[in-house]
């Protein structure tokens, strides 16, 4: 009798320690598995990755003045702002300005090259800012202000390259379009996309990888 209830000791001893191993096991998936999510460059302020990195707006936004032009036509990056909504259509307005400047046939067919590879779809839905002919195709302040710059840069500075100006158009843009394009960065760091390079980040080349996101425009600046 002393056997048996010695025999039944040792098989509940040995059935409990089986079951604390097997809890210590599943705290430590457990552990495991909640660390990766908090580790995850992905995960949000709540701790549950999303598969979207986190880009803030300060990464993507130009600062100072554009090192080619800025001082020649008086522009700064930092006076296209929210905050300034009157500086920001003031500087819209100086780009702008050469919009209507005369190009010849070789400096035309890299403005169709240019303009055919950026809109500004946030505001008037346009496939590009112009039409395949060099006509305008965007009635907004910020198509007429990205075509100024890119004829202005055509004619003064013709030894850019063409990408170079693509690049500037693209800078641009993101001022004009602050909230939406910190989205758009946020998407395309997650597809392992550079959103530093403002070609990836404004131009044709990645247009709409954000649908589907929440909703942010960030405040346009400069009217459309």
């Amino acid at each position: 009798m002393e056997n048996k209830n010695y025999e039944t000791k040792e098989k509940t001893n040995t059935e409990f320690y089986v079951q604390l191993g097997i809890i210590a096991i599943l705290l430590l998936v457990i552990t495991f598995n909640v660390g990766k999510i908090y580790s995850s460059p992905g995960s949000e302020a709540g701790g549950f990755a999303t598969g979207i990195t986190a880009v803030s707006a300060s990464k993507i936004i130009p600062k100072g003045i554009p090192s080619v032009y800025g001082k020649e036509i008086g522009v700064f990056y930092d006076d296209v702002s929210p905050n300034n909504p009157t500086l920001a259509d003031a500087t819209i307005a100086k780009l702008t300005q050469y919009e209507d400047m005369q190009l010849n046939s070789e400096q035309m067919d890299r403005y169709i090259k240019i303009g055919s590879s950026i809109s500004c779809e946030y505001c008037c839905g346009a496939k590009a800012i112009i039409f395949s002919n060099g006509e305008r195709a965007c009635g907004c302040a910020h198509s007429y202000a990205m075509r100024g710059l890119a004829k202005y840069l055509l004619t003064k500075h013709p030894d850019m390259a063409d990408k170079e100006i693509l690049n500037e158009l693209g800078k641009w843009k993101v001022l004009f379009f602050p909230g939406i394009h910190e989205q758009k960065a946020q998407v395309l760091e997650a597809n392992g996309i550079d959103s530093s390079n403002y070609i990836n980040l404004a131009s044709n080349l990645y247009r709409g990888i954000e649908q589907g996101q929440a909703a942010n425009s960030g405040g346009m600046v400069g009217g459309c």
